[in-house]
């Protein structure tokens, strides 16, 4: 079998292809997953990264993972946590995934919006890398995978108290949570850097 050859693409190719699959996205795939879904899929205006986006109900994202990888989105390139708690945003929280298709490099961004207490289903049995950047989620902003083989802190010890990149999370981390009944309580959480200079918050 002869060799195929490799050809160098230039930037301004790469461009012109990326261009067309975010096209392609908008034309096909979106219509053709909200008339799959219907009202569990909310289509999105573009953001200022021009990605294309849909936002989801939580029971509908195991689904909507699959007909998507049926699509020829092969690659989960990441999974983030949003909190909205200082716009008073109903649902507080969104839990957002970033598809990609290769080589045809069609992107689409998907949010699924779920409130405290109601948990995601979890995409680890579909994508591995999804194990863990759920748990990371989980950490820091607590929102539950159902479903997920591990759920536990993966940045925090296991006794942290709260997850820190909750809005309404106290701006000293943990000592603004110290209940201060005890002097002693004042530097229960002294900083690693106070340590090593020798100095004591006050």
């Amino acid at each position: 079998m002869a060799k195929k050859e490799l050809r160098a693409v230039s930037p301004t190719e790469m461009l012109a292809k990326g261009a067309e699959s975010r096209q392609r996205v908008i034309d096909e795939i979106i219509p053709a997953l909200a008339g799959q879904f219907g009202e569990a899929v909310t289509v999105l205006e573009l953001t200022a990264d021009a990605m294309p986006q849909v936002a989801l109900r939580p029971e509908a994202l195991k689904a909507v993972a699959l007909w998507l990888q049926e699509k020829g989105f092969n690659v989960l390139v990441d999974i983030g946590g949003v909190d909205y708690y200082t716009m008073k945003r109903n649902p507080r929280f969104e839990v957002v995934y970033h598809f990609r298709q290769f080589p045809a490099l069609g992107m689409l961004r998907v949010r699924v919006r779920c409130n405290e207490g109601e948990a995601v289903p979890t995409l680890s049995d579909v994508w591995t890398m999804a194990n863990p950047a759920e748990r990371e989620v989980y950490d820091q902003f607590g929102i539950k995978f159902t479903g997920h083989p591990n759920l536990k802190r993966i940045l925090n010890p296991d006794d942290w108290e709260g997850h820190p990149l909750r809005r309404d999370y106290p701006v000293r981390g943990p000592r603004g949570l110290i209940n201060l009944e005890m002097p002693a309580d004042a530097n229960k959480y002294r900083s690693f850097v106070d340590e090593l200079n020798g100095k004591e918050e006050k």
